[in-house]
């Protein structure tokens, strides 16, 4: 990571924010075919994915950059974009707050049964050299939870560093995987368990980065994720720096008796994914499979950028892709698609998609903190006008519409001025300001629209950061401003016509 044959004539799609959501169904056959586009999670929680079916519902979880362990779910994959995100885990001083990465679900038996097990890997707020791995339990069987936090899993020896932890089950048997240092190497590890919280003996190394395509940038084997099928067990990693469009994957296959043995591993000589400029696909790695609705297919999710500058922040985004096998069973990825193109969803996906914000609605954007609304400053149209907030007073300068761009992102325009919400100078720190300008067509004038704690965050295409008011403050005139999710109300917006 580093920096599931359903029959239905109607799909309820469940949301946090139903009061402001107008929901369009889709009243398919399990035989029709259901078309999706990517991404399925933007800024500010697309990144380090984790997607899994179970009952009737998709799942989602992914990078937070804050002590919040978010889930999504929906029951198309249509439909999961706009899906609420939910709050599950909130860190805590014992559990290393408040730096949150790479989430994933196991359903794993332990000594309380069958749960759900939350893994995740968290540090101190400044990153990222707290970062250690930690596992949640759910009090039955529902993904969404509730959980309770178990621990940490102390993998290396004194305490040492350890990511993107992820659970294998091979021969009976479960094991911890993760990526951590050796040297100037960052390597895979495994760890064996004696139940789903606790490893008894510190990980061993099996891989890491040995070929130049796992070195750009820097040295990377990271990301351990496990494909097992037709009796053989992959274990798929992701090679080379997060922050260059070459961060790729790699894949061992288990072709000895004991995983936790490096000697067991082979490592492919090639990366079997990778960045496709022709697509406008930067970056792809840091991924997870999982099976679809009926069973009888092989799909991934994993993150990726829109262009070469983007790195390892929240301008990656969540996107889905079926898997293919080649004729010796090894798993075939392909190359990623365009986020323009139409994608045939899981087989057995009932369809269904949420339509909001809705084409030509005039909206008004609403502060969850201070209850004052977005604003063009002076009701002024001309191009670098300033945006911030206000009490409502019902007029143009603060109405907004949305137009839809490319894969689930919006322009934003303000009635009045006809300008769109700007990022400025398309500035990538803390703090970079929002005004209003005349279209250009580009990433810093595009927006995501994520449902979470009854309102919405609204987070900038080209440097994944949202809207945020300054300093949390509550007076008219303050500042409306570009920042790192922080899971706070000051960056919630409600959005109503």
């Amino acid at each position: 990571m580093r920096v599931r044959p359903l029959r239905a004539a109607l799909i309820t799609i469940l949301m946090t924010a139903a009061a402001y959501v107008t929901v369009a169904f889709n009243p398919l056959s399990s035989d029709a075919a259901v078309g999706f586009t990517n991404p399925v999670a933007s800024a500010p929680y697309g990144a380090d994915p984790w997607v899994g079916f179970d009952n009737g519902y998709y799942y989602l979880a992914a990078t937070t950059w804050n002590n919040q362990v978010v889930i999504k779910r929906a029951r198309s994959v249509a439909a999961l974009p706009g899906a609420a995100e939910s709050v599950v885990h909130t860190g805590t001083a014992t559990a290393s707050c408040c730096n949150v990465w790479a989430p994933e679900l196991h359903k794993l038996s332990g000594p309380n049964g069958t749960r759900w097990y939350l893994y995740y890997t968290a540090g101190t707020a400044a990153c990222c050299d707290g970062q250690r791995s930690f596992v949640l339990e759910s009090a039955g069987t529902d993904p969404m939870g509730p959980y309770t936090f178990k621990g940490q899993l102390k993998v290396q020896a004194n305490n040492g560093w350890a990511i993107d932890g992820s659970v294998a089950t091979i021969g009976g048997k479960n094991y911890f995987l993760y990526s951590s240092w050796v040297g100037d190497l960052q390597s895979l590890f495994i760890a064996p368990m004696s139940n789903p919280w606790t490893v008894n003996a510190l990980g061993t190394r099996i891989a890491y980065p040995t070929h130049a395509w796992e070195q750009v940038g820097t040295k990377v084997n990271e990301a351990p994720y496990v494909l097992q099928r037709g009796g053989k067990t992959y274990l798929t990693f992701s090679a080379s720096s997060c922050n260059t469009p070459d961060y790729k994957i790699g894949m061992l296959t288990l072709t000895g008796a004991d995983p936790l043995a490096a000697s067991s591993w082979t490592k492919k000589s090639t990366p079997i994914f990778q960045r496709s400029d022709a697509n406008g696909v930067y970056g792809p790695g840091h991924h997870s499979f999982f099976t679809s609705p009926d069973g009888t297919e092989t799909w991934m999710a994993y993150h990726a950028n829109d262009t070469t500058a983007q790195g390892c922040g929240a301008t990656r985004t969540t996107r889905l892709k079926k898997v293919g096998f080649n004729s010796d069973g090894t798993p075939d990825l392909g190359t990623p698609d365009k986020l323009s193109t139409t994608l045939t969803a899981p087989s057995g996906d009932p369809g269904g998609t949420v339509s909001f914000p809705a084409a030509g609605t005039r909206y008004r954007l609403t502060n969850a903190s201070s209850g004052k609304v977005l604003d063009a400053k002076n009701c002024a149209t001309a191009d670098g006008t300033a945006i911030q907030q206000w009490t409502s007073l019902g007029n143009a300068c603060q109405q907004w519409t949305f137009t839809k761009t490319t894969g689930n992102h919006y322009r934003i325009t303000n009635v009045n001025s006809g300008k769109v919400l700007d990022s400025v100078g398309c500035g990538s720190a803390n703090g970079t300001g929002l005004n209003l300008w005349s279209s250009l067509g580009n990433v810093c004038q595009e927006w995501s629209v994520t449902p979470v704690g009854g309102a919405y965050l609204i987070a900038n295409r080209g440097n994944g950061m949202v809207l945020d008011v300054a300093g949390c403050g509550s007076a008219d005139g303050v500042a409306v401003r570009q920042w790192a999710a922080l899971g706070n109300a000051c960056q919630q917006w409600k959005i109503a016509a």
